[in-house]
């Protein structure tokens, strides 16, 4: 990949004319051929170096039949290369400055394409097979995502009568509906610690959490998944507010989803925790799944996902090439450390970091 320097314009990074959401629309993702472009700008500052100082931001690294990358770009006052996650090829920009500069920042720019995914799963196509290799890796256990033990115990209890694969993974997906809850303390998207859930049964959490349980379920009785973890980008075309960015401002709009593979069919897109978030947050105090918001949310989050959101990555427990700190979870959020360790990644206004988005129309 060329690296060049790209300095963005106050007009690029002017917030969108403020948004006004009509009455929602049946929430109804499609399989589209219309590509739809968009430009986000990632902006690190190091606002107290405490020494040598060293950043990791998230690069889109996901190119599907649903998204591809058009390019990346970068600035700043440091040294900066472009490096990649060995295990699961999660794209960073690492930057890292000497002690004797006592401003660092760095700033990526990144452009990619999405259309709106949907899986017809009372039609089975020509899917090919996973590969051996490709199904040990997608059923395999992480750090935060064992499957064994009482992972392993609830999925089979969940699953239980169910014959196929399909019937298999909407069990999970409608078991993880009706059991869990999102909960608005807890910080960031959550950790994505399965099996701490379920011994304590506490089912609540965002969606690292819940996305993160219905992966390890489902990889615990042999399903293939994956979380893909991104962004929200823009807002949502139906008219969910909870289900879109509000603004251009995207800093605090990190959102992770599961795909699930099923034969004939392939990757399958799922997302119970956005079904929950829309119990939270559409109206203006938490309702329940039977308010007709949600129904239609709950039925199309099984198998479609809008895609006014940029997937980065599919890795877990990341190894940042160059720090002294520990592994994270999942890399969704821009990362840093200086002497004193690493900052806080969900602490934007203390660590000094900004995203905005923009449509590209032209």
């Amino acid at each position: 990949m060329k690296r060049r320097d790209f300095v963005v314009s106050a007009a690029a990074l002017a917030a969108f004319p403020k948004l006004s959401f009509a009455q929602q629309k049946e929430f109804n993702p499609t399989q589209s051929e219309k590509w739809r472009s968009f430009e986000i700008v990632t902006r690190v500052e190091v606002a107290k170096p405490a020494g040598a100082a060293r950043a990791w931001i998230p690069v889109p690294a996901v190119d599907e039949t649903w998204q591809r990358t058009v390019g990346n770009s970068w600035n700043g006052n440091g040294a900066m290369r472009l490096a990649h996650d060995p295990k699961y090829g999660a794209a960073m920009l690492y930057a890292e400055w000497t002690d004797s500069q006592k401003a660092p920042v760095v700033e990526l720019t990144s452009r990619f394409a999405t259309r709106d995914r949907a899986v017809d799963l009372s039609r089975p196509g020509v899917a090919q097979p996973l590969a051996a290799s490709d199904r040990a890796y997608y059923t395999a256990a992480t750090e935060l995502m064992p499957t064994d033990g009482i992972v392993a115990k609830t999925a089979r209890e969940i699953t239980r009568g169910k014959r196929t694969d399909v019937e298999k993974a909407r069990a999970i997906y409608e078991w993880i509906v009706d059991n869990t809850e999102r909960n608005p303390k807890t910080r960031g998207c959550g950790v994505g610690d399965i099996k701490a859930m379920l011994e304590a049964g506490d089912l609540t959490g965002k969606c690292a959490d819940l996305n993160a349980l219905y992966v390890g379920l489902a990889r615990s009785v042999g399903l293939p998944a994956r979380d893909v973890y991104g962004i929200r980008v823009v807002r949502s075309e139906f008219g969910y507010r909870s289900l879109g960015a509000g603004s251009s401002n995207i800093t605090r709009a990190q959102h992770c989803r599961a795909e699930v593979w099923l034969a004939g069919l392939g990757w399958v897109p799922v997302d119970p925790a956005d079904v929950r978030k829309v119990v939270l947050e559409e109206r203006p105090g938490p309702t329940t799944l039977a308010d007709p918001l949600v129904p239609p949310v709950r039925r199309k989050l099984f198998g479609a996902w809008e895609m006014n959101w940029l997937a980065y990555n599919m890795a877990h427990d990341v190894a940042l090439p160059g720090s002294k700190g520990p592994k994270v979870g999942f890399l969704m959020y821009p990362q840093a450390e200086t002497a004193a360790g690493r900052l806080d990644s969900l602490d934007p206004d203390g660590f000094k970091y900004t995203i905005t988005a923009k449509e590209i129309t032209s």
